[in-house]
């Protein structure tokens, strides 16, 4: 078989504890899944959970104790950080239920769902898609995946975000509105999961804007932390 051009290589993330990588195929996010978050972004209660879609691309994978960059995107004034738990799917499955969603989860990481604020706020006054406040190139940095047997207890750990070594968002996993199984069962009502989907999972209160020189340190209980430098 002949391409028209060199198809682009296989976006991965490492792997803790081995030279292996995960290969991405996908990555899903899941809007407003802690309470306070979505009371300072201006809803309240335990809707329905929505999704979005960040392309594989957008990924900046991060190797365990490395300072990554990420550079601070185009066309925005108001770049915000978002904390989250990322959940790497290791067997796919269609309308699998929450007490199976276990079996599909190849292991955890920590992740930055990183938003031009500004855009997306302009698109969603207009009720237009807010893909260029949330797709954008270099948008989803992540740390490398601890295999789910090595993570601990990832449903009661820790989240935290810390900014220049100031606390931004520090909150427990425990207190998503919906669970890693119960996103896991929604999620594959609407899509059939794969080997190699990432799933962001939301992020806790306390979201704000990050200025070129900021260095973004965040962390999961159990698992390997990140650290981004916006250049």
């Amino acid at each position: 078989m002949r391409y028209v051009f060199a198809p682009p290589a296989t976006v991965s993330v490492p792997v803790v504890g081995t030279t292996d990588r995960f290969a991405v195929r996908r990555v899903y996010c899941v809007g407003r899944n802690y309470e306070e978050h979505a009371k300072e972004m201006g809803f309240t209660g335990r809707e329905p959970p929505f999704f979005f879609m960040k392309p594989a691309d957008a990924i900046v994978a991060v190797e365990a104790g490395v300072d990554a960059r990420m550079p601070y995107p185009s066309l925005t004034h108001n770049l915000h950080h978002e904390i989250e738990l990322v959940v790497a799917i290791g067997k796919g499955g269609r309308n699998i239920q929450a007490a199976d969603a276990g079996q599909h989860i190849f292991g955890y990481a920590v992740g930055l769902d990183m938003t031009r604020r500004d855009l997306q706020g302009e698109m969603k006054k207009q009720g237009r898609p807010w893909c260029i406040g949330k797709a954008f190139d270099h948008s989803a940095p992540i740390g490398p995946i601890t295999p789910a047997a090595q993570a601990g207890d990832v449903e009661q750990a820790e989240i935290y975000l810390q900014v220049g070594g100031q606390d931004r968002q520090r909150s427990q996993i425990s207190q998503l509105i919906w669970t890693v199984a119960e996103t896991i069962e929604h999620l594959s009502a609407a899509w059939e999961l794969q080997p190699g989907d990432l799933i962001y999972t939301g992020t806790p209160a306390g979201v704000a804007a990050v200025l070129p020189g900021d260095i973004l340190t965040g962390g999961v209980t159990g698992l390997q932390p990140l650290r981004i430098t916006i250049s």
